[in-house]
């Protein structure tokens, strides 16, 4: 795993991927990712060895979970046994940067310059940067959209067109639960995921802790608000708890009606059932109000370099293709469903191209179009302390153990701030 120059008459600039030694890049590298963003970085292989022939890539699916014990063991370790590459989620990218801040390297010293930051949202970038170092580059994003069963609907008598705020989604519930018999509204990981409540804090402008990531906001009024609309839609009985596996098998067998995800459902959907291609569509989140946003991020994740790398070079030439490019971005987007956070990329044609598993709807253009509308959430080196916090005090507050929301989450504020050192703010 070295990265030999050729010497100084092989060095160019190769557009579009940043000043790097054309031609010069050689070796091997690895990279630790999982499931489907693994089978999407092999999909970029091929473009990548065109210009890179000498760069042997290994792709290594390890596992969400795994990659992210064995990551932070290596960096705990001080690098020794990590990849080239490690895949990050942005969810919890500040846990690295706050332990173990010199465990990966500073991308601007290898050719991240501001010209290809400013190519990306700040939403993305929001967690990834500290000051002046740039530990990871953005990779996919997660609009949040609301992927619908077309059949359901419409044997119900419901437009999707027309559902504007949660109250007409808990509405229409009700109406497609009556007109399909053992059919569910949606679904939620009540049990061990904050999903719900953060998809719609963020459309809201809130969020477990502040912007700058200096205090705690979870029991702000648009988090209150947000908890209260999740307990009412339970109570009403559209949203039932369910996880991962319970979802994909619940949207197989044609027993819930819409699932509220990131945009990279839409290549789970697509690859775990094929046999209802033309079934399903897509339409944007509803709000808390009429004429509330409808916008939000859910999940998403980056590229980081361990410090430990001996070819950085190399695997800065990887990430900047698999990342920086439109070729790359788009041919994850059409082989896997995978969101670019390229705003380049957004613009290609394909995105505006009608999709024939979704009923010909051109559903890129609908999902990717909510991307500069959606606000900065910072996880923060607190995130899991603060989700499990928040996960335990929505268990509680749906078994009725608090008066009302604003105290089930000033309960989980003060929490935090116990764990964290935080203060809540006003």
């Amino acid at each position: 795993m070295r990265f030999n120059l050729l010497g100084a008459a092989a060095l160019g600039f190769v557009s579009g991927l940043g000043c790097l030694p054309a031609l010069a890049q050689s070796g091997e590298i690895t990279i630790w990712s999982w499931n489907v963003a693994a089978s999407s970085l092999r999909s970029t292989l091929e473009g990548f060895n065109k210009k890179y022939p000498d760069v042997k890539v290994n792709i290594q699916d390890l596992g969400n979970d795994q990659v992210f014990d064995k990551s932070l063991a290596g960096c705990a370790a001080g690098g020794e046994s990590l990849p080239d590459i490690v895949t990050i989620e942005n969810f919890e990218a500040e846990v690295y940067w706050n332990r173990f801040p010199d465990c990966f390297a500073n991308l601007k010293e290898l050719g991240y310059t501001a010209e290809i930051q400013a190519k990306f949202p700040d939403f993305k970038r929001t967690e990834l940067e500290v000051g002046d170092v740039a530990y990871a580059m953005p990779w996919d994003s997660g609009p949040v959209a609301v992927f619908y069963r077309r059949d359901f609907y419409e044997k119900a008598g419901v437009d999707p067109q027309t559902i504007k705020t949660w109250d007409d989604f808990i509405a229409a519930g009700k109406k497609i639960a009556e007109a399909n018999s053992g059919v569910v509204m949606t679904q939620g990981d009540f049990n061990a995921d904050s999903e719900w409540f953060r998809m719609i804090t963020n459309e809201q402008g809130c969020g477990f802790f502040s912007t700058d990531g200096q205090s705690i906001t979870i029991n702000q009024p648009a988090c209150v608000a947000t908890l209260e609309k999740i307990k009412e839609m339970k109570d009403a009985g559209i949203i039932t708890a369910a996880n991962w596996e319970e979802k994909a098998q619940a949207n197989k067998a044609g027993a819930v009606a819409s699932q509220l995800y990131g945009g990279w459902y839409e290549g789970t959907i697509r690859s775990t059932a094929p046999d209802l291609a033309g079934k399903w569509g897509v339409y944007l989140m509803p709000s808390l109000t009429a004429d509330g946003p409808r916008a939000a991020n859910l999940g998403g994740s980056s590229l980081a370099i361990s410090n430990s790398s001996k070819n950085k070079e190399a695997a800065w030439a990887f990430v900047n293709y698999a990342l920086g490019t439109d070729e790359a971005q788009v041919t994850m987007l059409k082989s896997f469903g995978l969101v670019p956070s390229l705003l380049s990329a957004v613009k290609d044609p394909f995105v505006a191209e009608p999709q024939p598993y979704w009923d010909n709807q051109a559903i890129w253009s609908d999902i990717l179009s909510t991307l500069p509308k959606v606000v900065p959430s910072r996880g923060t080196q607190f995130q899991g302390d603060a989700d499990a916090i928040y996960i335990a005090t929505q268990t509680k507050y749906f078994s009725g153990d608090y008066p009302d929301a604003k105290a089930a989450l000033d309960d989980a504020a003060s929490q935090i701030a116990d764990a964290t050192g935080l203060p809540i703010a006003e």
